[in-house]
């Protein structure tokens, strides 16, 4: 075997080891190319659980309805401190909010006439002056209720959407636990029992989200 012969032999082998290490490469690649960083705690990460509205809503509105009914102040006393100083009122007996604070409130009176989603209701011991409308659906609207205890916060929740959800998802259960039943346009002229909140921005005007709606 000549000198020649000795020194071309190991091309070959040489040539397939950088095919290997280039194959190697391009399977590094395309696995980095398919491959997708999934931050801890975002919206991507399958370890976080997604939220349910209407899980939150059957689980915190026992508890919100619980608390207001227990904190609700008789409409007639509440119009006469609102009246003396709105500001002490809702401070005393509401709930603080970017817009004013929310306040429980119940009372007993007669239901009168009907527009759009409420019903405006008469109670004695109330000035003239005061109109109370409580809404009986079929769309609810606002988020007194989950602002209504200052337990549920934005923090606890991952954005501004769930954050919105958490309030929609309480009204709906109000339209089924607490409005189910009831025809809104058939009450005129009966006397309920109302338990529920507002949001103290207009003296003069209460607009109720109920937590209890008893036809008497």
């Amino acid at each position: 075997m000549t000198d020649a012969t000795l020194s071309k032999s190991p091309q070959p082998a040489r040539s397939y080891r950088w095919i290997g290490i280039a194959a190697v490469v391009v399977l590094l690649g395309a696995m980095a190319f398919d491959t997708k960083i999934v931050r801890i705690g975002s919206e991507n990460d399958v370890q976080v659980k997604r939220f349910s509205p209407e899980a939150f809503g059957a689980e915190q509105f026992p508890l919100i309805r619980q608390n207001v009914e227990t904190r609700a102040v008789d409409a007639a006393e509440l119009s006469q401190a609102i009246a003396a100083d709105k500001k002490a009122a809702g401070e005393k007996y509401g709930v603080a909010t970017s817009v004013g604070p929310v306040v429980p409130v119940k009372f007993t009176g007669v239901v009168g006439e009907r527009k759009a989603n409420y019903n405006v209701v008469a109670v004695e011991g109330l000035p003239a002056e005061l109109t109370v409308r409580v809404q009986t659906g079929p769309a609810l609207n606002g988020t007194d209720l989950r602002d209504a205890t200052g337990q549920i916060e934005f923090g606890q929740f991952r954005n501004q959407i769930e954050y919105q959800d958490a309030g929609s998802a309480l009204n709906n259960e109000v339209k089924k636990v607490v409005l189910g039943g009831i025809d809104p346009a058939a009450l005129t002229g009966k006397t309920v029992l109302v338990v529920g909140v507002f949001k103290l921005v207009n003296p003069k005007s209460w607009i109720v989200t109920p937590v209890r709606f008893d036809v008497q």
